[in-house]
């Protein structure tokens, strides 16, 4: 049954006051990515990594969790929750990742390789979780993969940058599946060189999504809650951020006397560094989604339940 959501607001005040109301009336918790534009972070009950938002979809007792992000999450968050009703504000936020990993393909691609663990970036279907022996985040991949035997063959899908860091982080030999994230991709070696002369001073705090000859030249790798970090406890008065410019709100809140100089993607007439389906999410879809109760998450039970097995462990292996 819908709420009774009576007049649509128009401004964002009145906005913010509807999806108020409705998180209480609801009983429900929003939970939004770095990624998201600065609105829906500011009226976010929690603002997170992809590790952090999971374990906070994992603990929570809200009756309704509404995941301002793109489809993997909510839909990890119902794999998780399979008695609670999952809200996504856009069906249509999806993720280059999960979608450059078809389940036939991926099915394939594993059985071409007998003997090996599959390890599985979040960034995921629940097709694909479905087919690993655990799941990470770029938070813990390194910590993951390391908890196998050094003899164990790993086969890690589906981000090859995130892969490759985690190799060279490990010197351990993996095989790769062929994806990549369609944002960090564009991120390149010129653009981040020239921001590096133009800023001598500035350290660079880069994702491990970001192809290699981009991480070379990072004194900081690892993902959104760890870029955070690195800029909150560095001494630099300029930090060279190269990943989705989202993360600078939450970032520029917590140094508000550093300045933060976002890389652009490869081409510099359109906003190829912004992830086009976090930014599907609007406030006014957020209260929509909130009001009507809709779109609504539902995975297979059976699928579920083969996915949560490892989400778990990977819950497990990260306390």
């Amino acid at each position: 049954m819908n709420v009774n959501q009576g007049p649509i607001p128009g401004q964002t005040s009145d906005l913010i006051a509807g999806i108020n109301s409705l998180r209480k009336d609801l009983n429900a918790i929003i939970l939004a990515h770095f990624y998201q534009v600065p609105e829906i972070q500011d009226i976010a009950d929690f603002v997170g990594d992809s590790l952090a938002l999971s374990q906070k979809a994992a603990e929570t007792d809200a009756e309704v969790i509404v995941f301002a992000g793109v489809h993997f999450m909510a839909e990890t968050a119902k794999i998780l929750n399979p008695h609670k009703q999952v809200l996504l504000p856009d069906l249509e936020a999806g993720c280059s990742l999960a979608d450059g990993c078809p389940p036939a393909e991926f099915r394939e691609f594993v059985s071409q390789h007998p003997g090996h663990k599959v390890v599985s970036y979040i960034n995921c279907s629940a097709e694909t979780k479905a087919m690993s022996d655990v799941i990470c985040t770029s938070s813990n991949a390194v910590k993951i993969v390391d908890s196998f035997p050094v003899d164990q063959p790993i086969l890690f899908a589906p981000d090859r940058y995130l892969g490759q860091w985690v190799k060279k982080s490990l010197n351990r030999d993996m095989v790769l599946w062929p994806g990549s994230c369609e944002v960090h991709e564009t991120f390149n070696e010129k653009k981040l060189v020239e921001l590096k002369v133009n800023h001598p001073d500035a350290m660079v705090a880069a994702h491990p999504e970001c192809p290699e000859a981009v991480l070379q030249h990072a004194d900081h790798v690892g993902s959104t809650s760890s870029i955070l970090s690195f800029a909150r406890e560095s001494d630099s008065r300029q930090i060279i951020v190269v990943t989705e410019p989202g993360i600078l709100h939450q970032m520029q809140k917590e140094n508000p006397n550093k300045e933060l100089i976002p890389v652009p993607g490869a081409d510099e007439t359109c906003n190829c560094n912004e992830c086009p389906y976090m930014r599907l999410n609007t406030l006014e879809k957020l209260y929509q989604c909130m009001a009507q109760r809709t779109p609504e998450i539902l995975v297979d039970s059976d699928l579920a339940a083969k996915a949560l097995t490892p989400i778990n462990r990977m819950l497990e292996l990260s306390r």
